[in-house]
């Protein structure tokens, strides 16, 4: 059985105190669905904490994010190495990394790698701006960032990669992609990925939407048929919001089987 995927992305929010508590709360709040795995993605120092936690509570771990090398003299990095054992996941390619911290389609693919090499599940982030998206140039963009992150991702990894698709101009914007747009995009990633893998890598690719998703549009972007879940920003930081998306994903699950 597929499993639709939630991802609550903390981004740099939440102590380690405060995020114990949200997990405490949130397992009161939830239900375990058998066809729903939650995933929650807290800054790095409160990994070690909720890595105790969480697993009781039916629930994985990622991280925001690491470094391409295993070890070495990098102050300040976090390695996939260092991750193994406290998550599952690790958010690779992020917009804000891309945009913000300006890194490159050739960084990416080597931490797409990295993470792969020690164990772990990467969740690409692939998506256009506001520019990009008015200049029409958004597959063009889809194109470029998909290949360029799995360009060292070997055929029998494949399976093992989940590409989020988050349009920038969407989040955290309160600005929502329209289902139909959503649907283009998801196309073509998979066009992308099916060029490059063939058909079943991306009939079988799992794919997220993140951009500006809550609880009441959660169910207009899950009941696409090619969305298997979500990248949720925002949002995830208030229980009940993000209880509501968890919930809409288990009831909407049945309809799309």
């Amino acid at each position: 059985m597929t499993k639709t995927l939630i991802v609550g992305n903390w981004k740099m929010n939440l102590n380690v105190h405060q995020a114990s508590l949200y997990v405490h709360e949130l397992s009161s709040e939830i239900n375990h669905h058998d066809d729903v795995d939650v995933v929650l993605a807290p800054s790095f120092i409160a990994l070690q904490t909720l890595s105790l936690q969480v697993k009781k509570h039916h629930l994985s771990l990622a991280a925001q994010n690491c470094y391409w090398r295993d070890d070495g003299a990098f102050t300040g990095e976090v390695s996939a190495t260092q991750l193994r054992g406290l998550v599952n996941y690790v958010i690779i390619g992020h917009s804000e990394r891309r945009h913000k911290f300006g890194e490159t389609n050739k960084e990416i693919r080597a931490k797409v790698q990295a993470v792969l090499r020690n164990g772990l599940i990467p969740i690409l982030c692939v998506g256009e701006t506001a520019d990009e998206r008015a200049n029409g140039e958004t597959k063009h963009v889809l194109h470029d960032q998909v290949s360029g992150g799995l360009a060292n991702v070997a055929s029998d990894e494949i399976h093992k990669v989940v590409i989020a698709y988050e349009p920038v101009w969407a989040i955290g914007t309160g600005e929502n992609a329209l289902p139909k747009d959503v649907e283009s995009a998801e196309e073509t990633i998979r066009h992308q990925v099916e060029s490059l893998y063939g058909h079943k890598a991306a009939t079988g690719t799992k794919l997220l939407y993140g951009g500006s998703v809550n609880s009441d549009n959660a169910s207009d972007y899950l009941a696409l048929k090619g969305i298997d879940g979500f990248l949720v920003g925002g949002a995830s930081l208030h229980v009940q919001q993000f209880s509501s998306i968890i919930s809409k994903a288990h009831q909407l699950k049945g309809k799309k089987s």
